[in-house]
């Protein structure tokens, strides 16, 4: 197929089945546009567009592709780094990892479409960002998920709950991709717009690196994977709306997966990317063919031409329109080298999927589609995807909620009770659950299985390990929201260090609600000036992210939800960290300092069901010393576990080390305390806090380490072999069998979902 003259566009038909509706002010508001977008579009194209070109510049506009919102406040992030090969701007970051070899990764959300159908909007969610890796040419090797819901007390919620694990474990399974760490929490904000996101890294050589372009006039653009339907037809726009009570008539713009064509598209792609025979390629994801092809021109300042005749279709009769626009999974475009058609043909017909040359690349930067040998969209690439609408939404600076007055807070009646009621939290409790019905283990490489503070995946080619966490407290973000977005990023990091690992770099996904109310826009900046300057601090640029607005309904937003995925590595694997204790008689000791701190708790929040602040203050110099002091400590094997003090405090720090003992029947009797209130000592949340134990031949070694680092360091007592929590502390001693937390944590979400 030659290269398509630029026509002039001919009108729309004006009859017939296939008519095109008129360009009316109801049409273009449909379609998400302003009448200043739309007068901006018409400046564009010095015409009317056509209905083809009004959905083109609907999805590429949308709060979900263009970022137009958020573009101004994004530019804030630090984005390099030594270690940093490929930042934003492209489908995933890459960060070097040693060896020639290099970690991808990126997270997504698919928070809509999981709240109107659990199932598919989960599976295609993960479907999506693991297109994200391989179309850069990286094998996918591990998963993570951050689920949140409203209360789980909801047969709703506890259907959504279901619904959505079942998607990310049928789809990831199916891949043979592990999913292996994640977050499960349960929040009323949650309950009308739940939150789902998913991470996916990959490993990737250096050499075989490659990105989302369409260079080479003339060279051939071709279309691979499964057939275009229907289905996901304005997917991006819905996912730049706030629900309302139709949200169950949107399920036609959920995309549908399927695993096994994914599977087959994987192992095609990374086959072709170890032969030179192209030159660009592309996940058609959100805005699906339009997207795809815009953004592959953009980047390299040239132009498509496409013959939408020729895209494989899996349905009768579809239109331009609904092509262009289509989101069925599954699909990718790719630039291949002239002359190179008939090998990638052969390649993807071996593996059963489709693989048409569609179009060409040009010289005139111009997109331009065609309809039964008309022309129906001709619009500059630069125009529809780089210079969308960038707005600086008016916002009201948060005011941090330090309304709590300990004074009037009593204690509680009974220590003990009140660990366990935290346990059986679903924000605390065991997460079995959700992990049990994913395949972990797929590709032998899991070498910290879900459940510890951060997963640990071995690279066989090297030894390193990749230490993957995720983290966000939208409690605390709603509370202080620049402080809270601090803290997400310093836990992240702090598990990522439990694991043995140095954090290297983040990806993110911002959820928050509509960014056209200024009080949730000033969340919103707030949180990204909060997040660049701990990135900054720790050292751990940003490579790749999201943001997810309009997450509300009827006007009720979730609490500011900007979700990190950090990312470690370990130089030899057999470093790494477990949180459970390991030994009888190892000491028990608590790096970092306990402070009066309980606003934002999650002892607050179950016990005394108040949510106020002040959260607790982060010393992000200090943070940084704790990963080097961790990190060090676990290189010389001086650490036989390491825990986060999180959510729940120190006391329930100590119970999920118990819990999670690498030796049955272990126990632990410790001493705390230091003129704190005794619920402040057990369960307030100061942050920078590990629980470590060490064994006695290693003790004075790690006391050493620990000494030059500066930081705090209490040997508060030992592992025992009684099977029993002992915590003394004035006013507030507790004494529990394993048997009875465990019962509590292990089975609290059983309990809610098992029904």
């Amino acid at each position: 197929m030659g290269i398509i003259p630029p026509f002039r566009l001919p009108p729309p038909p004006s009859h017939g089945p296939m008519a095109d509706p008129p360009i009316t002010p109801e049409l273009i508001a449909e379609h998400g546009l302003s009448p200043e977008e739309y007068d901006r579009v018409l400046a564009i194209l010095g015409r009317e567009p056509t209905f083809p070109e009004l959905g083109v510049f609907s999805v590429m506009w949308s709060e979900h592709c263009s970022y137009k919102s958020s573009r101004l406040h994004l530019a804030k992030f630090p984005t390099e780094a030594d270690w940093v090969i490929q930042g934003p701007g492209e489908n995933a970051g890459i960060i070097d990892i040693g060896g020639g070899l290099a970690c991808c990764f990126k997270m997504e959300s698919h928070n809509h479409p999981s709240f109107i159908e659990p199932y598919q909007g989960a599976a295609t969610g993960l479907g999506g960002i693991l297109r994200d890796v391989f179309t850069m040419g990286a094998r996918p090797v591990a998963s993570l998920d951050s689920l949140r819901f409203g209360p789980l007390t909801d047969p709703l919620h506890q259907h959504l709950v279901r619904g959505v694990v079942a998607g990310i474990a049928g789809y990831g399974n199916c891949m043979g991709i592990p999913t292996v760490a994640g977050e499960l929490t349960s929040h009323a904000a949650c309950a009308g717009n739940i939150l789902v996101n998913v991470m996916t890294a990959g490993i990737v050589r250096h050499d075989r690196i490659f990105k989302g372009e369409a260079s080479g006039v003339g060279n051939p653009v071709m279309y691979v994977g499964a057939k275009t339907g229907r289905d996901g037809i304005h997917g991006a726009t819905m996912a730049s709306e706030e629900f309302t009570d139709d949200a169950s008539q949107k399920r036609p713009t959920v995309q549908v997966g399927d695993p096994f064509t994914e599977k087959r598209l994987l192992e095609a792609c990374l086959e072709l990317m170890r032969h030179d025979w192209i030159v660009g390629i592309q996940d058609m994801g959100a805005a699906g063919l339009t997207s795809s092809s815009c953004e592959m021109a953009s980047r390299s300042g040239t132009g498509v031409d496409l013959d939408l005749d020729l895209v494989p279709q899996r349905e009768t009769g579809m239109t331009p329109y609904e092509m262009l626009l289509s989101e069925s999974q599954e699909r990718m475009l790719l630039v291949a080298r002239e002359g190179y058609e008939p090998k990638v043909k052969a390649l993807f017909d071996r593996w059963d999927l489709e693989a048409v040359v569609v179009g060409r690349v040009t010289d005139d930067g111009m997109v331009r589609c065609r309809h039964h040998g008309a022309v129906v969209v001709e619009i500059p690439a630069d125009n529809i995807a780089e210079e969308a609408p960038k707005y600086d939404r008016p916002h009201d600076d948060p005011v941090p909620d330090r309304s709590l007055d300990l004074d009037a807070l009593p204690l509680p009646a009974d220590y003990g009770e009140a660990l366990l009621t935290l346990l059986r939290s679903p924000n605390i409790a065991h997460k079995g659950w959700v992990w049990g019905q994913y395949d972990h283990m797929v590709r032998t490489d899991s070498a910290v299985l879900p459940g510890s503070d951060a997963a640990v995946v071995r690279v066989k080619e090297t030894g390193v390990g990749l230490v993957l966490a995720s983290d966000c407290n939208p409690r605390w973000c709603r509370l202080d929201p620049y402080l809270g977005a601090q803290h997400a990023v310093a836990e992240a990091g702090r598990n990522v260090a439990c694991g043995g690992g140095r954090p290297l770099a983040i990806t993110d996904c911002l959820d928050f609600g509509s960014p056209e109310n200024p009080v949730v826009m000033g969340q919103f900046v707030a949180a990204v000036e909060g997040m660049a300057e701990a990135c900054r601090v720790l050292e751990t640029p940003v490579v790749s992210g999201n943001v997810s607005f309009y997450n509300e309904t009827h006007g009720r937003p979730v609490d500011p939800t900007p979700e990190v995925g950090m990312v470690g590595v370990i130089e030899r694997v057999e470093d790494r960290l477990l949180q459970g204790f390991a030994a009888a008689g190892d000491g028990v000791y608590l790096v970092g300092e306990s402070l009066e701190e309980l606003g934002g708790s999650e002892y607050l929040a179950v016990v005394h069901h108040l949510e106020q602040g002040p959260i607790p203050e982060l010393d992000l110099a200090r943070e940084k010393r704790l990963y080097g002091l961790l990190v060090a400590a676990a290189k010389e094997h001086l650490l036989a576990s390491a825990h986060d003090c999180s959510d729940g405090g120190l006391a329930v720090a100590l119970a999920e080390c118990l819990l999670t003992a690498q030796t049955e029947g272990l126990g632990c009797e410790v001493r705390v305390g230091g003129g704190l209130r005794p619920d402040a000592a057990l369960f307030g949340e100061s942050a920078s806090r590990v629980v470590v134990s060490v064994a006695s031949d290693k003790q004075a070694a790690w006391e050493q380490l620990a000494a030059a680092s500066g930081l705090p360091c209490n040997r508060l007592g030992e592992v025992t072999d009684t099977g029993r929590l002992v915590v003394r502390s004035p006013g507030a001693d507790l004494d529990l069998a394993a048997t009875i937390l465990g019962e509590a944590w292990f089975g609290a979400l059983p309990a809610l979902l098992d029904r």
